[in-house]
């Protein structure tokens, strides 16, 4: 992933409703969210929840279908993981990380 998408993806994500959003189109799946519904659960007025969805979108991190009369948000995972991806790239020092090993401490450093 090249450095602007990850950059505009994390600036997407850089506020309150949006990373809420974001959270909760992942936890739904591919089955996603209809854009009424986030507004409900987040207690944002529809009109906002279009202008952070908008933005999500913007930065490739959500992807939008047309069900009837809604419009289901979903995450794009595919974007999420190369975020994610770029961010530990080459993480522990070339070590491969798994659920024992956590990078950046040693079995005497809880944290770092």
């Amino acid at each position: 992933m090249q450095p602007d998408l990850v950059i505009r993806a994390l600036g997407a994500l850089a506020q309150e409703h949006r990373l809420a959003v974001f959270r909760l189109l992942v936890q739904a799946g591919a089955e996603g969210i209809p854009a009424g519904v986030l507004a409900e659960r987040l207690g944002v007025p529809p009109s906002s929840m279009s202008f952070h969805l908008t933005q999500l979108a913007n930065a490739g991190l959500v992807t939008q279908r047309r069900e009837s009369r809604s419009i289901i948000y979903s995450a794009n995972y595919a974007a999420m993981n190369g975020v994610m991806s770029y961010l530990t790239e080459n993480c522990c020092g070339g070590v491969p990380c798994d659920d024992a090993a956590i990078c950046g401490l040693t079995p005497d450093r809880k944290s770092a």
